[in-house]
């Protein structure tokens, strides 16, 4: 027998439907009424793998990913507001954050913005 054939052997070996099993002697294709003898299927095991992925398919769920849009979002309102002078308007104060990007024995980056115009640089601390 080959490979194939041994994995699928619940499946119809005409059209690959799935075998009903209405009789305790064959199972039959719902499909094209082709039959199989229950006795070429008794003793085999059955095994299958699901994945997460395919959970979240079959339920139409979204990934669990937030998008830069989303990110972003997030982050302006987490700002504060601290009265420093942008370089690229002179608006005088800046929004900013904190993120700790290096190791943790060192110190902590900063984000500035410019509500103004936009200009975004940072410093490490």
């Amino acid at each position: 027998m080959a490979y194939g054939r041994e994995r699928d052997f619940l499946f119809c070996s005409m059209c690959g439907t799935l075998l009903s099993f209405n009789s305790p002697e064959f199972a039959e294709c719902r499909l094209c009424g082709c039959k199989r003898n229950a006795q070429e299927i008794e003793g085999k095991e059955i095994r299958y793998t699901i994945t997460a992925e395919d959970i979240r398919r079959e339920l139409k769920i979204e990934p669990f990913v937030i998008l830069e849009s989303a990110r972003m979002e997030e982050e302006k309102v987490q700002r504060a507001v601290v009265n420093e002078t942008c370089p690229q308007c002179n608006n005088s104060q800046l929004e900013y954050y904190t993120k700790q990007l290096r190791s943790a024995d060192e110190g902590q980056t900063v984000f500035y913005e410019c509500p103004n115009c936009r200009y975004k640089y940072s410093l490490n601390t």
